[in-house]
């Protein structure tokens, strides 16, 4: 992938990932819960380690969007929304309050993409 599709689509990229992220942290309870498959230890460690995914996912989008053309307050926004999902995603086992953070956190990060591509179109069709 050249890297002016990437700049480009990065915003996309960015909330594609926090969305699957919200939908994995909300499926994989169900699932642990009603899968006998899920219950070996290996299985679920390399389906929980998707969270890791998503957060590199998630600075690879913000680095790429951050690299141009944006204002100070997404640029600080975006990575400020990163830096609070990854420590909640790290913290999750810690206190079910983290996990919360971790949803609010991934809302933030789409909401902030979706204002960047907003705040882009304005400004090219201007």
């Amino acid at each position: 992938m050249k890297l002016e599709v990437l700049n480009r689509k990065a915003d996309y990229i960015g909330i594609s990932g926090s969305v699957l992220c919200i939908i994995h942290c909300l499926i994989t309870p169900v699932l642990l819960v009603s899968s006998s498959f899920l219950t070996n230890d290996t299985v679920r460690v390399g389906f929980l380690s998707l969270d890791y995914l998503f957060i590199g996912v998630n600075m690879l989008a913000i680095y790429f969007t951050t690299r141009h053309f944006t204002t100070p307050t997404i640029k600080y926004s975006l990575w400020f929304f990163l830096s609070v999902f990854a420590v909640a995603i790290l913290l999750e086992d810690v206190s079910e309050s983290f996990e919360y953070l971790g949803y609010a956190a991934s809302l933030g990060l789409i909401l902030t993409h979706l204002t960047n591509i907003r705040l882009h179109r304005l400004r090219h069709t201007h």
